[in-house]
């Protein structure tokens, strides 16, 4: 049993950051927002009850650095810190510490963390769960003379991935063996410039995947799921779009995806939300285990869209040692949801970044549409971090309603004063094999060359 506390100190900024002291605040909790020099002016650190300086604008001397973090937390009286998604969210050191310091991690156990966040590690679990995997190596590889040797038995073409991290760095395809020994050394440099940790394994590459994910829930006794995602249109695997349930799957492929979502996440006793990534062979109907991400999710609101569950209030919960206050059989499909990334990029024009200032802002509104983000008008959109703006998610009876609910929200939809992917999503929103459900993790790149986009001609996107 976690010590109760009253205040949680939110180790994020940006939209999550909002996102947690919402949720916090309806369970009548204190909240703490940390910021650096560059969001001092922003969303959470307006809503929040206190805020806390933690250094200057780079992560690296902020958001990144545990001890400002930690002292942070300490001098405010805080309880807990949740991690949001990204920063510090999966390193095992950083939830050990919290720990250490008579604070409570808003996640996992850094047990947890550390052998679902490494995925060699994870897949060696998965494996010795008996859940499916991508055929690859059991570990690490060391070198590319073995890589080279077990690229014989797995076949061309091959993956080459970070052991650690995410975010799609550290990944590279081989052809044959020549491009692997090549693409072996720029993975491993890669993993370690990004990471500070080169090591890599081997994944067979599946040509035209679907990549399918299970959101789960635990309290450290007792594991749920609440099914699927599809998050497919990536462009340089960066999620792009993303929709509750998948229009790939069948219910008994659903079921069983599910449950293995489950076995995977009692073997290590998991405790909070996370989520298991999936490569679905539309071709052979096969599922294969990737990774786990041991935090919440940046595309989480579509799953509470089509189950009515709010997965951060249930972390927090968690937490301050309940129980989960739901059963498997509580927890249904309702509809279908979509989410749709705003950034702060110019898709005419290479995505480049658009920082600057928010001169306007209109949000879309009516029923199944919400839009999480840290915007208001006025802002001014740092250079330093993730361009995410906001998530625009909607969500209504069935998909192709959903579609047109989006259409309408994308139209009504205002940032001005910056570029953003908003001229993407309308027309994704429209396109034939979109609507049709017609892709795969490598449909987004294709389409964009064959889709040049046009920026806008005024600062004003509707």
């Amino acid at each position: 049993m976690f010590p109760a506390f009253n205040k949680v100190l939110v180790a994020n900024r940006g939209e999550i950051a909002v996102r947690i002291i919402r949720a916090a605040r309806e369970l009548g909790l204190t909240t703490v927002a940390v910021y650096s020099d560059a969001d001092a002016e922003s969303l959470a650190v307006q809503m929040a009850d206190e805020a806390v300086r933690i250094g200057p604008a780079h992560a690296s001397k902020s958001y990144l650095c545990m001890d400002a973090v930690l002292q942070a937390a300490l001098d405010s009286g805080a309880g807990a810190v949740h991690p949001g998604y990204g920063f510090l969210s999966e390193n095992a050191a950083f939830a050990e510490r919290v720990e250490q310091a008579g604070l409570v991690f808003v996640g996992p156990t850094p047990h947890s963390i550390r052998t679902m966040g490494d995925k060699a590690a994870a897949r060696a679990a998965a494996m010795a769960a008996g859940v499916p995997t991508v055929p690859g190596s059991v570990g690490v590889v060391e070198d590319a003379e073995q890589a080279v040797a077990l690229a014989r038995d797995i076949g061309y073409p091959i993956m080459i991935k970070a052991s650690a991290g995410g975010g799609g760095r550290g990944i590279r395809v081989a052809a044959d063996e020549a491009a692997l020994r090549q693409q072996f050394v720029l993975a491993t440099t890669e993993a370690q410039a990004a990471f500070g940790h080169g090591a890599v394994y081997l994944e067979r590459f599946i040509r035209r995947a679907r990549h399918i994910e299970v959101q789960i829930l635990g309290d450290g006794q007792k594991v749920l799921h609440c099914f699927e995602r599809e998050c497919s249109l990536q462009r340089r695997r960066q999620k792009v779009w993303e929709e509750a349930p998948s229009a790939a799957i069948d219910a008994a492929t659903r079921a069983a995806l599910c449950e293995s979502a489950l076995r995977l996440a009692r073997a290590v006793s998991y405790r909070g939300a996370g989520t298991l990534e999936y490569l679905y062979d539309e071709d052979t109907g096969e599922y294969f285990f990737i990774e786990m991400n041991t935090r919440i999710q940046v595309e989480h609101p579509i799953t509470e869209m089509v189950t009515g569950i709010d997965l951060v209030r249930e972390m927090l919960r968690v937490a301050l040692g309940h129980p989960l206050s739901l059963c498997q059989e509580d927890i249904r499909l309702q509809g279908a949801a979509i989410e749709v990334r705003i950034n702060a990029e110019n898709p005419a024009k290479g995505f480049a970044p658009s920082p600057g200032r928010v001169s306007g802002l209109r949000v879309p509104g009516g029923p199944g549409v919400r839009f999480d983000s840290m915007l208001y008008a006025g802002y001014t959109v740092p250079a330093y971090y993730d361009s995410l703006l906001g998530k625009l998610i909607v969500h209504d009876v069935d998909r192709p309603s959903a579609l047109r609910r989006l259409r309408r929200a994308l139209r009504e939809l205002q940032v001005e004063g910056v570029q953003t992917t908003l001229p993407l999503h309308q027309a994704l929103s429209c396109d034939p094999d979109v609507v049709a459900a017609r892709f795969h993790t490598g449909f987004l790149e294709s389409w964009l060359a064959d889709n040049p986009l046009q920026t806008p001609s005024t600062e004003s996107v509707a």
